[in-house]
């Protein structure tokens, strides 16, 4: 059996005028692969390739709703394994540096006491240098979009002079996790939870513990019905901080019955 060789014409963007197709001869109705060439020229492999990856799916799965849970079940996975703790670190290198491992690890920057902010480089890569400062203290931390949760939270308790801390736009941290920032108490001064799209009134109230606090930002938290009332609650709450991030001519809401009426339009019947 001889195998037949086609030209077929081809746009000129794909730099070449002409191809050159392998046909596999047809032979009792039947298409027969050329073996030893490439997969390219078998029709039948990719076919194959796809009914195989359909057919693992429908195996696995008996709808789109069912691999929607599977992906979203993968992406907490990932997010668990990133909080574990670090204390085991604790052992050996100190506190802080344990501290500092994990928001480095986790994309965020830290800062020890008189020495330059460390953040890691778009690849994730961070100066070393820390490991050296087992006897200095942390005093800020940047996680701002970060994937902290409840857990990851437990390795900033790691952090006992910590006084300035930023979760802004952080996409896991919950009402839950503000009420485990209250072992930070007795340092820390600024916080920022600006952006974080879980955070309602009920977690900003877990934030009374917090009586050092001279500033708190909370901007940007869509869960919040009505930040103007809350900004006013959470300064009687935490006297003593500034509170920023909402225009209280703006984010007061008044309920139905205080909504201003227009007099002038007949009421309905």
């Amino acid at each position: 059996m001889s195998l037949q060789l086609h030209l077929q014409p081809v746009p000129f963007s794909r730099t070449l005028n002409w191809s050159l197709r392998l046909v596999a001869p047809i032979w009792n109705r039947s298409t027969r692969g050329i073996h030893q060439l490439s997969g390219a020229v078998d029709p039948e492999s990719s076919q194959k390739k796809r009914r195989t990856m359909l057919q693992y799916l429908s195996d696995y799965f008996y709808d789109v709703e069912s691999l929607r849970r599977y992906f979203l079940q993968n992406e907490m996975d990932k997010v668990h394994q990133k909080n574990h703790s670090f204390a085991h670190l604790e052992e050996t290198h100190g506190p802080n540096n344990a501290g500092a491992f994990f928001i480095l690890k986790q994309g965020g920057a830290v800062k020890f006491r008189d020495k330059e902010w460390i953040r890691p480089d778009k690849y994730g890569h961070f100066s070393q240098e820390f490991w050296n400062f087992s006897e200095v203290p942390v005093e800020a931390v940047d996680a701002s979009d970060c994937a902290i949760n409840y857990e990851g939270l437990e390795n900033l308790h790691l952090l006992k002079e910590l006084q300035s801390l930023s979760l802004q736009r952080c996409p896991h941290m919950d009402d839950w996790c503000l009420s485990r920032l209250h072992p930070l108490a007795d340092s820390l001064q600024e916080l920022s939870l600006a952006g974080c799209p879980r955070i309602s009134e009920r977690g900003l109230a877990c934030l009374h513990h917090l009586q050092n606090l001279r500033r708190l930002d909370i901007s940007n938290l869509p869960s919040v019905s009505n930040p103007g009332l809350t900004q006013i609650l959470v300064e009687e709450m935490l006297p003593n901080c500034k509170v920023v991030g909402v225009n209280l001519a703006e984010g007061l809401k008044l309920g139905p019955e205080e909504q201003p009426q227009d007099t002038d339009r007949p009421v309905p019947a």
